[in-house]
């Protein structure tokens, strides 16, 4: 095999580092020079499919095996086009054909895998291929992508977690990896209360951002950063609501059978109540916010600019624990005001709590 021209070499590194419009832009150029050149046509191909232009990719796999029929890559990249416009039956040709070529690299059974999985009985023959895929390429993230793939589709939970494990292990960066990653954490921190889902939302939210930060320009990722930290900024509600019940014990609000119109309460006790007030939100919030990463801090600041309703959470978690300040610092003398905040601060919130959660289940 001849080495590839200047320009063929600098488009690859173009689409390492994922500038696919430029480098297709330079095998444009490249092609329009020497039309016969079969990596040119290859690459452009391989452009093609990072940018989703299937048809384009079969046009230029085409001309590359019209040069050379024999060509490998030229196969297998086209079996992924025909599996993508809904071609399945030459889409397993294509791969049977890269194969027979060369039956020893991963990508042809990564193929193969891709197009099996068009027929819902051949998804055993999906993973085994896909699994062939990685015993030949043990070291390439994209035979464990295939094998992934095929886990998902034959609902093998263990082999897709430890495909995604080795994917990391090759490369800590890598986008769909790090996403499955944190849609298992986002799985597990929806999980019901008792199973400790509170505790799991910072993982999930620290995951999608270490997968944004792989991938930027992934809605998907963006809008799984949002519903964390949405949901983690819907636990301040409930802190803030402890404190307003803590500031309405310490300060007497409701009469007791004691002594129910001893006004105001006494001072030792609404202080401990200020400080009871302030562990509940050092430990249930400032604690773990700082200890954030700050993709999740800027993804939470970013939610509360951007989303009316993360604004009206953030404002009844200050104002419920403002009236709960109040409440216990001022030496009420009768009851009737500080009744009227209390309750004007608690019903509200309770209220859209309420109606958050009807919404999420209707």
């Amino acid at each position: 095999m001849t080495a590839p021209h200047p320009l063929v070499v600098q488009a690859s590194a173009l689409m390492d580092l994922g500038r696919y419009d430029d480098a297709r832009a330079l095998l444009a150029r490249r092609l329009a020079e020497d039309p016969t050149d079969v990596q040119g046509w290859v690459h452009l191909a391989s452009c093609h499919w990072s940018l989703g232009d299937h048809e384009d990719l079969l046009t230029a796999t085409g001309e590359a095996l019209a040069l050379d029929p024999e060509h490998f890559d030229a196969h297998w990249l086209r079996a992924y086009g025909m599996r993508r416009l809904l071609r399945p039956d030459e889409a397993l040709a294509e791969a049977h054909e890269a194969i027979r070529i060369e039956p020893q690299r991963w990508q042809g059974y990564a193929a193969l895998s891709e197009a099996l999985g068009a027929w819902q009985p051949r998804w055993p023959e999906a993973f085994d291929a896909a699994a062939t895929a990685v015993r030949l390429g043990p070291d390439s993230v994209g035979a464990h992508y295939a094998l992934w793939k095929a886990a998902l589709l034959n609902g093998r939970v263990d082999v897709r977690r430890q495909a995604v494990r080795e994917a990391l292990r090759i490369d800590p960066q890598n986008a769909w990896a790090l996403k499955d990653r944190a849609d298992d954490a986002a799985w597990a921190a929806a999980a019901p209360p008792l199973t400790g889902a509170g505790a799991k939302l910072p993982a999930a939210a620290e995951a999608y951002a270490t997968a944004l930060a792989a991938d930027p320009q992934a809605d998907g990722l963006r809008k799984g950063l949002d519903a964390a930290v949405f949901r983690m900024l819907r636990g301040t509600r409930w802190l803030a609501l402890v404190c307003l019940v803590i500031a309405a014990l310490a300060a007497r609000l409701f009469p007791t059978g004691d002594d129910p119109t001893a006004l105001p309460g006494p001072l030792g006790t609404r202080l401990y109540a200020l400080a009871l007030m302030a562990a509940v939100w050092g430990f249930g919030a400032w604690r773990r916010y700082r200890r954030m990463r700050s993709g999740v801090k800027q993804g939470l600041w970013s939610l509360v600019r951007r989303v009316g309703w993360a604004r009206l959470v953030v404002g009844q978690s200050a104002w419920c624990t403002f009236t709960g300040v109040v409440i216990v610092t001022v030496p009420w003398s009768e009851r009737s005001v500080p009744q009227v905040l209390f309750w004007v601060a608690l019903v509200p919130t309770l209220l859209t709590v309420w109606f958050e959660r009807a919404a999420m289940r209707a």
